[in-house]
Formats: C-alpha cells, structure tokens, sequence
C-alpha cells in the first residue's frame, strides 16, 4: 500500500468541530482519501489531437477557397476592365493591351 500526499503544503481539510472534539476526546481522526484510476480507454488524450488536426485542415480548405474566389472576382474584374476599356492600358510606363477588336 502507497501513501498519497497533496501536492505542495495543502492538506487535506478537516472540519473545525471535527477536529476540536477529537483534540479534547483523544479519538483520532480517520482521513479517507478516494484515489482510484479511472477506468477505459482515456478519450481525451486521442480526440484533441484529432480536433486540432480536424480544425487546422477546415481552416486550409477554407483558405483555399477563399483564395479560389478571390482569383474568380480578379478575373471577372479584368474582364470587365478590359471590356469596357478596349484598348491599352499603362501604369507607370508600362503598357498593357488588354483587348485587340477582330474588326480593323
């Protein structure tokens, strides 16, 4: 049989008139202590890693997609821009053409 100490300098709590009879009565006091291990497989240890991980690749296909979209609406604004422009754009010495009609 193994003794069991409380962490650091805590002891175990012993109410006041408990202890104030068994002093003036010489009884001595008996501590039950509820030690026992938990019984099973132990969940919690396997399922937040298994979370964490779930979470980690929700945010990744949710950073992909939201790059995906953000690429679909660049490509649809160029689009239009080069729609409605219809000739060469430049910015900063540099020239683009965006759009060439079929019809010279």
């Amino acid at each position: 049989m193994h003794h069991h100490e409380p962490p650091g300098n805590i002891a175990p709590h012993i109410p006041a008139d408990v202890y104030q009879r068994a002093q003036a009565t010489g009884q001595p006091v008996v501590i039950v202590v509820n030690d026992t291990e938990p019984t099973g497989f132990p969940w919690r240890r396997v399922v937040i890693p298994f979370a964490i991980a779930g979470a980690v690749v929700a945010g990744g296909w949710g950073l992909a997609a939201a790059l995906c979209w953000l690429m679909d609406v660049a490509a649809h604004t160029a689009t239009a821009i080069a729609g409605a422009v219809a000739g060469p754009i430049g910015v900063g010495g540099i020239t683009l053409k965006l759009a060439q009609s079929k019809n010279k």
